[in-house]
């Protein structure tokens, strides 16, 4: 299936990374389970954030929550300390628990240390509720394959109805795994922002497409199939290696907001739209007994990352929808793929 620059919509002016997606971030990888079985339609979605060990070399992060119905974990001690120390899972609303386990699990063989002879771990994940397409009560994600996710990761990015995107809804349509990546130039160098979205959430007649108000003609052409409150949510995570402090960086993550209210969202009372964002440029040793020096952009540089991180959260949500695969599950419900109409509006 094609991406939406494929279909001859690209995304704002400035350019995209060589793979278009967040992995042009280097370090960065991205791995899936998907749990297609029925009215089981579900998984998980794992994404690494840097080589080596993210225990003891903690990357620079902060997080941002536009309307806060969700049950992440991690994200207290995110910005109270402006660190990640775990690759950042993401699934089913009611595979937090599971999913948090797992990743907790994965870090103790990483680090022996851990809850040893120094302090205990901080894992991320992140949720939204598929319970549409998914039985979501059978709590069928296991943590041998939330490992496995993580252990699969690649730079390759699968988009659509994959792992934690596999029963999402979005604006009506099928939703799930997007991502988007963009190029920074600057006098003192050149960097990458990239975005990967789990999409869940919208109104099918609020939806947009570049700009274009197309949610009412595909209401009337699915004869008001699909058509609910806006009741999910959506997970973006910005990956960067622009230095930049975490106060910084909160304010870039904030501009996927822009990103995805250009989509039609207008973050309802029952969706939990959530951002997670980190930088490779700077690690933070765990412990160190001397002054830490850091490289950060002026302020004034942040104007292009602000721009870059919004048009790249338009984008990951698009790629999201015409990536995904259409999917029949709980209660025989299907959920047709955006590519099944697009050609109608390019």
């Amino acid at each position: 299936m094609k991406r939406i620059r494929e279909y001859g919509m690209a995304i704002g002016s400035i350019p995209t990374g060589e793979r278009n997606q967040i992995t042009d971030v280097k370090g960065v990888k991205v791995g899936h389970e998907t749990i297609d079985s029925g009215e089981v339609q579900t998984g998980v979605t794992a994404i690494i954030p840097a080589d080596g060990n993210l225990f003891q070399n903690k990357l620079v992060a902060a997080s941002h929550v536009f309307n806060g119905f969700g049950k992440t974990t991690g994200l207290v001690q995110v910005d109270e300390l402006g660190t990640l120390e775990t690759p950042i899972l993401l699934t089913n609303t009611l595979s937090v628990g599971t999913s948090t386990t797992a990743l907790v699990r994965y870090m103790l063989e990483q680090d022996e240390a851990i809850g040893s002879t120094t302090g205990t771990v901080n894992p991320v994940v992140g949720e939204c509720n598929d319970m549409l397409l998914n039985d979501i009560r059978k709590l069928r994600l296991s943590e041998e394959e939330a490992l496995s996710a993580i252990h699969n990761a690649q730079t390759d990015v699968e988009e659509g109805s994959v792992g934690a995107g596999r029963g999402m809804k979005c604006f009506g349509l099928k939703g799930g795994i997007g991502t988007s990546s963009r190029k920074l130039t600057y006098d003192h160098g050149d960097y990458t922002i990239g975005v990967l979205v789990l999409s869940n959430f919208g109104k099918l007649e609020e939806f947009r497409l570049n700009g274009n108000h197309v949610g009412v003609q595909l209401k009337d052409q699915l004869n008001g199939e699909g058509d609910a409150p806006d009741q999910g949510s959506i997970m973006m995570v910005v990956a960067t290696d622009l230095p930049i402090t975490s106060d910084q960086l909160k304010r870039v993550v904030k501009r996927t907001g822009n990103g995805l209210s250009r989509t039609g969202s207008f973050m309802g009372n029952g969706s939990g739209d959530v951002a997670i964002g980190f930088s490779t440029a700077n690690r933070v040793p765990h412990s160190a007994k001397t002054l830490q020096h850091m490289a950060v952009v002026n302020e004034n540089d942040l104007d292009e990352a602000f721009l870059a991180v919004a048009d790249a959260t338009e984008e990951a949500i698009l790629n999201s929808m015409v990536k995904a695969e259409t999917v029949t599950g709980r209660n025989q419900l299907t959920l047709h793929s955006l590519s099944n109409y697009i050609d109608n509006f390019i």
